[in-house]
């Protein structure tokens, strides 16, 4: 096998081809192994939908970009919601705001048919501080109390 071609002379090694093949099919399947899949879910809304049932939405979209996958917004719209795109917008915008602490707007809201949508991508202070284990600003964690406490 040639180690260095554009060394003169070059440099050549001997080694078994099979052993090779096989050295090099494991460090691939690690490489697979240590690969993050990026997921991407959605939340859908209709123009006419509350503040109530959108907020708990968007906290479903918030704990999914804390765990690293990307969130797609969209709003279906039927019959002559069509005409009044800009409510649509308005929602979406909103929703990007409210998520704002935790994500970036990776695709900026747009029509496709009868649809528009946003897709929003974890920021990545947010991933790294997730990896290390650390809160992230905004959010705390309910406090415990310590059952010894309680008995005694």
């Amino acid at each position: 096998m040639e180690v260095s071609p554009n060394a003169v002379p070059p440099v050549c090694r001997v080694i078994d081809y099979g052993k090779f093949i096989y050295e090099r099919a494991k460090k691939e399947r690690e490489a697979k192994r240590a690969q993050t899949k990026i997921e991407v879910k959605e939340i859908r809304l209709r123009p006419k939908t509350n503040e109530a049932h959108r907020g708990f939405k968007v906290e479903d979209a918030r704990r999914w970009l804390l765990q690293g996958n990307k969130v797609r917004v969209t709003i279906k719209f039927r019959g002559r919601e069509m005409d009044y795109p800009e409510i649509a917008l308005e929602d979406l915008k909103e929703i990007a705001e409210a998520l704002a602490d935790v994500s970036t707007v990776e695709q900026a809201p747009q029509m496709e048919g009868r649809t528009m949508l946003v897709v929003l991508a974890p920021n990545k202070s947010v991933v790294k501080k997730k990896e290390k284990g650390e809160q992230p600003e905004g959010r705390t964690q309910p406090k415990v109390e310590k059952e010894t406490e309680a008995a005694e």
